[in-house]
C-alpha cells in the first residue's frame, strides 16, 4: 500500500489543504495511505472570514515528525506533498524531514505545492515563509505545482503567454505543473521539464470552491506514484479537478465535494494533451 506524507494545513470546516489531500487520497483507485502532519488548524478557509485556529508551533510540528520516523515511517514513504507553511521554521523542520525521507526511501517522490500567493491579492503568507520556500523546499522538489501568480513570483518574472510561462518555469529548475494557465476561454495547466512542455485545459468555472489547485497537485502526485509519466499525470489529474468542480457547480456546493465525487474523479477520462514549443 503505498504512503504519501502530507505537511499542510489542516482546516475542519473547508475543503483544502492537507485536509483535502488526506480525503482525496484515501478515496483514490491505488489506495494510498496519508499521513497528515498540520502545519496550522484552522476552523474554515480564511476566504470566507476569520477562519478560528492558528498555527501549530514549530515544536509541536518537529514533534510528530519525530514520532512518526520512531515508528519507521519514513522508509515507507513514497511521497510528499508539501502545502500550507505557517512559519519560516516549519519550512526548515520539513525540509529536514524530506531529506530523512529521501535518506530512507530515495525513489520518494517530493511534490512541493509552493503556497504563497494569488492573483489578484499578491502574497498571504510571511515574507519568511516564501524566502524558506524557495531557499529550502525548491531545490529539494522533484516536481512543483505553482499556480501562474506564484511561478511570477519565484522567478521574478510576469510570465503571460506559454511562452513566457515555459521560459519562467525552466529557469526554476524543476519539473513543473503551472496551474491556473488559460489559453481560449478554457483553464488548465502547463507542464515544463526542461525544453519539453505539456497542455492540458477545461472548461472554466464561473466561481470555483477554494482548493483547486490543492487537489490537483494532490491527484498529481498519487498519478505519479502509480508509474504514469508526468504528462499523462497531469492529464488524469485536471480531469479529477474538472470533474469535482463540474459536481460543485451542479449541486451548488459551497466547498469541493470530494467525498461524494471523489470516487467518479478518480476515473475521469484524462483531458486531452497538447505538446506546445
Amino acid at each position: 500500500m503505498p504512503l504519501v506524507l502530507i505537511l499542510g494545513s489542516h482546516v475542519a470546516g473547508s475543503r483544502v489543504g492537507g485536509t483535502l489531500a488526506s480525503l482525496a487520497l484515501a478515496q483514490s483507485p491505488m489506495k494510498i495511505d496519508p499521513v497528515h502532519v498540520p502545519t496550522t488548524l484552522l476552523g474554515r478557509h480564511p476566504g470566507w472570514g476569520p477562519p478560528g485556529g492558528g498555527p501549530v508551533s514549530p515544536e509541536l510540528f518537529a514533534g510528530m515528525l519525530e514520532g512518526i520516523a520512531a515508528n519507521g515511517l519514513f522508509a515507507l514513504v513514497d511521497g510528499v506533498l508539501t502545502d500550507y507553511f505557517a512559519s519560516a521554521e516549519q519550512v526548515q523542520i520539513a525540509a529536514r524531514a524530506i531529506d530523512a525521507v529521501k535518506s530512507a526511501n530515495p525513489k520518494a517522490i517530493i511534490l512541493v505545492d509552493p503556497v504563497l500567493g494569488d492573483a489578484p491579492g499578491g502574497l498571504y503568507v510571511g515574507q519568511g515563509v516564501a524566502d524558506a520556500l524557495g531557499e529550502y523546499l525548491v531545490p529539494r522538489a522533484d516536481f512543483l505545482t505553482p499556480n501562474l501568480w506564484e511561478l511570477g513570483y519565484l522567478t521574478q518574472t510576469s510570465p503571460k503567454d506559454l511562452q513566457q510561462i515555459h521560459h519562467a518555469a525552466t529557469a526554476l529548475g524543476r519539473p513543473s505543473l503551472i496551474s491556473s494557465v488559460e489559453r481560449d476561454g478554457e483553464i488548465g495547466g502547463l507542464l515544463v521539464d526542461g525544453t519539453r512542455a505539456w497542455l492540458s485545459t477545461h472548461p472554466k468555472s464561473v466561481a470555483p470552491p477554494k482548493g483547486t489547485g490543492d487537489l490537483m497537485a494532490t491527484m498529481f502526485l498519487a498519478h505519479l506514484i502509480d508509474h504514469k509519466a508526468a504528462p499523462q499525470a497531469m492529464a488524469l489529474a485536471l480531469a479529477g479537478v474538472s470533474y469535482v468542480v463540474d459536481r460543485a457547480a451542479d449541486w451548488r456546493a459551497p466547498e469541493l465535494p470530494m467525498v461524494a465525487a471523489g470516487y467518479e474523479a478518480w476515473r475521469a477520462e484524462p483531458l486531452a494533451l497538447t505538446e506546445v514549443s
